[in-house]
């Protein structure tokens, strides 16, 4: 009787969960109510079957309970009744959950003709948008034109992609109540493009440009999430869409850079940015090896784009702004002084062609427990802390260990990382906080001190193009 009773509890606990749970759908925000349709009659479906299947088996534990074990059981091999029943049942209920799912994928694959297009592009860990200019028609693209001045792989020759548009930032705008049609590009593995209040999601993968299609109809900012497991910052991949009125889109729409403006920025020139490099020198010295009594790190051998990336956010307030970043405080007005993208491009193209010299090791720590720890670091910044421009990680190795242990307690306390428009810093300050204990920040910046003092490509190119002058 007790499992019986069980069985019952179950049935009567699971109905009244569902109905009385405070976990339920997100607010609708598109066209994609058939979506939610769909979902609600596979639950009456399968639920349905569930109570039948339970309360049946409560049915019989009940019925034969004083059954005696000596009595043989009788054996019936076949009932053809009872099986046409189960069959039309089930037939029934398998075309209840199927039929409308066909209904409603039907749909999804044909795309309305008023559709605007634009293109969602993802890779470890970001989302960033591309979307059409004025002639309201995307250029061709190719991921071999990838590069560091090419984020999107624009092909150059193709007239249609100068005037598109490129978003950057892991938010992009939308027009309410007008059909989008997004199309869907990984630069390296597997994502998913979801957003739970449009009730519609797709994969995105590697060599292939698929594709999704809604209507947005209430304005409003929903958060992007890859629903795909991508690697070990996969938690961290979230972007924003946020729906505006047409008024509010064509006004965001016009801020943004077109390719063709992109392209004009142009790499830098290292002798117009040595001029610029004096107010530099004055805190991280002539040869760009850092002071550490001036609290200035070392800038020879970092990335150029990591260095402009910086500098973009020292100047823009996106870091130095917190009132517990003493010394970025400090560095913020210093970036203030470069007026314009072209300045910074032509600093870093200066700082370029320093030399790299030795670094003194000031943390100690058990170097053999930091390697255990560093394997997650290695994931993004490279085996050999070399950096990773893919995944937008600086170069470890060769930096200053007094600075990499003040920014991991930065992003750890939430003084750095945090700002809503800073693309990779929440990424940083995510991971960060698996070094629960100052020993293992010490052990970690430790094992990167054994690591090769090697040049990053670029400044290996850069040093053997100087060496053949």
């Amino acid at each position: 009787m007790l499992v019986a009773v069980v069985f019952v509890l179950l049935v009567v606990g699971s109905i009244v969960f569902h109905f009385l749970s405070p976990w339920w759908f997100t607010p609708l925000a598109s066209n994609w109510g058939t979506i939610d349709d769909t979902i609600i009659i596979t639950f009456w479906v399968t639920g349905a079957v569930f109570v039948a299947v339970n309360l049946f088996m409560a049915y019989a534990v009940w019925r034969y309970r004083n059954h005696k074990s000596s009595e043989p059981a009788h054996y019936e091999p076949e009932n053809k009744k009872l099986e046409i029943w189960l069959t039309a049942l089930t037939a029934i209920g398998v075309a209840a959950m199927l039929a409308p799912g066909l209904y409603v994928w039907n749909d999804f694959v044909h795309v309305p003709e008023d559709a605007w297009e634009f293109e969602a592009v993802g890779e470890q860990w970001r989302w960033s948008f591309r979307l059409p200019g004025k002639d309201n028609k995307l250029g061709t693209s190719d991921a071999s034109l990838v590069s560091e001045t090419n984020h999107f792989g624009v092909n150059p020759n193709d007239p249609a992609g100068r005037d598109d548009l490129l978003v950057f930032s892991n938010i992009v705008h939308l027009p309410v109540d007008q059909p989008v049609k997004i199309l869907l590009r990984s630069k390296d593995v597997l994502h998913d493009f979801a957003v739970a209040q449009f009730r519609v999601k797709m994969d995105l993968v590697p060599g292939l440009v698929s594709y999704l299609w809604l209507t947005p109809t209430v304005t409003g900012s929903y958060e992007i999430l890859c629903e795909e497991l991508c690697g070990l910052a996969h938690f961290t991949m979230r972007g924003r869409v946020v729906v505006d009125d047409q008024s509010d889109f064509d006004t965001w729409q016009d801020n943004q850079i077109t390719f063709a403006d992109s392209q004009l920025i142009g790499e830098g020139n290292p002798m117009v940015g040595q001029a610029l490099y004096a107010v530099c020198s004055t805190c991280h010295g002539q040869a760009g090896e850092g002071n550490v009594q001036l609290n200035a790190p070392r800038l020879s051998g970092q990335q150029s784009w990591y260095i402009r990336r910086q500098l973009g956010n020292f100047k823009n307030g996106i870091r130095g702004i917190h009132k517990d970043d003493e010394y970025g405080k400090q560095m913020a007005p210093m970036a203030a002084i470069l007026a314009d993208e072209t300045a910074i491009r032509n600093v870093t193209a200066y700082i370029d062609t320093l030399q790299l010299s030795e670094t003194a090791q000031t943390i100690h720590g058990d170097a053999e427990r930091g390697q255990n720890l560093y394997s997650t670091c290695g994931t993004c910044h490279g085996t050999r802390g070399q950096g990773n421009y893919a995944t937008n990680s600086p170069r470890l190795n060769g930096q200053d260990d007094w600075y990499l242990k003040r920014q991991l307690n930065n992003f750890k306390r939430g003084i750095r990382g945090v700002h809503p428009d800073d693309l990779f810093g929440p990424q940083m300050a995510s991971m960060s906080r698996m070094l629960r204990k100052e020993a293992d920040i010490n052990d970690v910046i430790a094992y990167i001190n054994t690591l090769e003092n090697e040049a990053p490509a670029d400044q290996l190119a850069i040093a053997t193009t100087e060496g053949n002058h």
